[in-house]
C-alpha cells in the first residue's frame, strides 16, 4: 500500500497561540511574537501532529489522501487506513497498460467507522483489479477544518508533544520518545490494525 497526503493543514489552522501560551506559562515570562518563532512553533506542531496521527491512525485536521493498492485486501470490503473518513471522492482502477477507469459511485459506498472505515460494494464484491494493475482511492479524512474540531485529549497531547520537541531542540540521543502523559492521552484513540482481510484477528 502507498498512502500519499495530497493536502496539508494551513498554518492558520494550527494551534500556535495555544502552544505559545503553554511554553510561556512554563517559562514564567512573556516575550513579543515574531515571524521566526511562529514558523518554528508551526514546525513543532506539524511534527507532533504527524507523530500522534501515526500512532493512532486518526487524522486531526481535515485533508485529502490518496491510497494506492496492488489489489483489494478483501473484495467483500476494503478497509481504509485512517479515520474519521469524511468522504471518498473517487476510486480508480488502472489496468497496468495505462487505461484508467473511474468506478461508478453507485457501485460502492463508504461505511464510516472511527476504527475501521470501509469501502463496501453495492453488490456482492468490489470490481476486479487486473494482475498488473492498481486501484487508487482518493478520500478526505479528519475531525474538522479547525483546531476546535479536534477532540480535547488529542489536542492537549499535541500541545504537550510539540512543547517537548521545542524543549528538546538541539539535543541528540534518547530524548525523542513519546512522553508518558502524551501516550496516556492518546491511548483510547490507538488504531486497531488487522493482519489480513475481513474477519481476521485484530491486534493493537
Amino acid at each position: 500500500m502507498m498512502l500519499i497526503e495530497e493536502t496539508a493543514p494551513p498554518i492558520e489552522a494550527l494551534p500556535i497561540a495555544a502552544l505559545r501560551g503553554h511554553l510561556r506559562l512554563a517559562s514564567g515570562f512573556d516575550t513579543p511574537d515574531d515571524p521566526a518563532e511562529t514558523a518554528a512553533l508551526a514546525g513543532f506542531l506539524r511534527a507532533a501532529i504527524a507523530a500522534i496521527e501515526g500512532r493512532t491512525g486518526k487524522v486531526m485536521l481535515r485533508r485529502r489522501f490518496r491510497m494506492q493498492l496492488d489489489d483489494w485486501r478483501d473484495r467483500l470490503g476494503q478497509t481504509l487506513p485512517l479515520a474519521p473518513v469524511q468522504s471518498v471522492e473517487k476510486i480508480e482502477i488502472e489496468d497496468g497498460s495505462g487505461t484508467l477507469t473511474v468506478l461508478d459511485p453507485d457501485g460502492w459506498r463508504l461505511l464510516p467507522d472511527m476504527q475501521r472505515p470501509m469501502i463496501l460494494p453495492a453488490g456482492v464484491i468490489l470490481p476486479h483489479v487486473p494482475r498488473s494493475g492498481t486501484v487508487t482511492v482518493t478520500f478526505t479524512a479528519g475531525f474538522g477544518a479547525e483546531w476546535a474540531d479536534v477532540p480535547a485529549d488529542l489536542a492537549q497531547a499535541t500541545i504537550m508533544l510539540a512543547a517537548k520537541y521545542h524543549d528538546d531542540r538541539g539535543q541528540d540521543g534518547g530524548r525523542h520518545g513519546m512522553p508518558f502523559g502524551v501516550s496516556a492521552l492518546i491511548e483510547r484513540w490507538r488504531a486497531v490494525r488487522t493482519l489480513v482481510g475481513r474477519g481476521s484477528r485484530e491486534v493493537r
